[in-house]
């Protein structure tokens, strides 16, 4: 039997860790972090699984708004200025790839990948009899003004040429499918296709469902290099001692490219952190999730609960909080509902993450050319936990049969 070292136990390691136990791997999961920890991007993300968002990061128009934005300390996004060769890399390669070719080329595979993912999120739950609050509601994109509406109604459209369940609704409509915070809006744009769930939830649940069945997890063990001979990779060592491999699998998001390198691989990537905060029991909920088109936040209704989530400040890997940002977040809900109360945020503990961003806006995932038994599976930026079952599946086949169920060619980790 093979054995497989994954490095990293966010969603993509962990659905990675599911598939390829399914394929009859020996698997074993490497974390530096304590068991337990909630420390990754998993567990504080939106929890929304959308295929609406078959639009890359690297887009036209966005650099232009970035620059806006820059000059503003309560923007959804921020560059923090340094003199950094890998962050002037990322930008150049941003740069090249924020056009419209980007877009078409990009498009319907982020589709087809979300579709796929929201379907393998159904089946887990079902297959392995965990409730991770997975639900089919879709998805609102409200907008208050003539500007956003316009490009949210021209996004719809090419959604449907897409093959996307979609409609666009009047104010009159949003209030009705959203009678209890009252939304103050134009309108909106319904995602249909879109679900979402509980990430804290499906992040234990899975834990649980792989120890269960097997798979070893390692943690309070970080990774301190790599034991190789030729092009093969024959184990990993971390700060508690050499595992041995027959396949590694790295999948530590925005640290796997820090820990690449040490395997003459550039992988360029950003982390950009974002922040939540999740109100607990809030007297009057949302019944969609929802994405507040000027403001740039998103709101996830979750039982009883509402998780709030922005931001997209491009920064070293570190967990400081940015309360200009965190304030911004606070200061534009009230103005899309007006039974919002501000008061709900008071006494509320904020979680901050870092995702990796690829500067095209697509994931890494598949074999290294440069290392036989070397896969890479990161860089999904706000669609990690939406691509994490997809990836894991590709990962899982390609190891298994070498040839993965989706062309990968436009995801290679050595593209750059």
């Amino acid at each position: 039997m093979k054995k497989v070292v994954i490095i990293g136990n966010g969603a993509i390691g962990l659905c990675s860790a599911y598939y390829l136990q399914k394929e009859g791997f020996d698997v074993h999961v490497v974390s530096a972090c304590k068991e337990g920890a909630e420390d990754s991007c998993s567990y504080g993300n939106a929890g929304m699984i959308v295929p609406s968002h078959f639009t890359p990061l690297a887009a036209p128009g966005v650099i232009r708004q970035g620059l806006k934005w820059m000059l503003k300390s309560k923007s959804p996004f921020h560059i923090k200025p340094r003199f950094n060769k890998d962050l002037f890399q990322w930008l150049r390669l941003f740069y090249a790839h924020a056009n419209q070719e980007n877009v078409d080329r990009s498009k319907h595979l982020l589709k087809d990948l979300n579709l796929t993912s929201r379907d393998l999120f159904n089946s887990i739950q079902e297959e392995e009899s965990i409730d991770f609050n997975f639900e089919r509601k879709g998805l609102l994109m409200l907008y208050q003004t003539a500007k956003y509406q316009e490009e949210e109604e021209k996004m719809a459209l090419q959604a449907k040429a897409l093959g996307l369940d979609v409609s666009i609704k009047t104010k009159q409509q949003i209030l009705g499918l959203e009678p209890h915070l009252t939304p103050d809006v134009l309108g909106g744009v319904l995602y249909k296709s879109d679900a979402h769930l509980n990430p804290t939830v499906f992040m234990k649940g899975m834990e649980t469902i792989l120890k269960a069945k097997g798979v070893h997890f390692h943690y309070n063990s970080a990774i301190t290099g790599f034991s190789s001979h030729k092009n093969s990779i024959e184990g990993v060592y971390t700060s508690k001692g050499k595992i041995k491999s027959d396949e590694v699998v790295v999948c530590a998001g925005t640290w796997s490219a820090a820990l690449v390198k040490q395997l003459n691989i550039i992988l360029p990537m950003q982390s950009g952190k974002g922040y939540s905060m999740t109100i607990n029991g809030v007297p009057k909920n949302l019944q969609h999730p929802s994405i507040l088109c000027e403001a740039k936040v998103a709101m996830t209704p979750m039982g009883n609960h509402l998780r709030i989530a922005g931001t997209m400040e491009i920064a070293e890997n570190n967990l400081c909080i940015n309360k200009n940002r965190l304030n911004g977040i606070k200061e534009q809900v009230p103005k899309y509902f007006q039974n919002f109360e501000s008061d709900w945020f008071k006494h509320i503990t904020p979680w901050v993450g870092l995702r990796p961003v690829s500067p095209d806006g697509l994931p890494y995932i598949g074999r290294v050319a440069k290392w036989k038994n070397l896969s890479i599976n990161t860089g999904h930026a706000m669609m990690g936990m939406s691509l994490a079952p997809v990836s894991g599946l590709l990962i899982a086949k390609s190891l298994a049969t070498s040839s993965p169920s989706l062309d990968l060619s436009l995801l290679k980790p050595e593209r750059f």
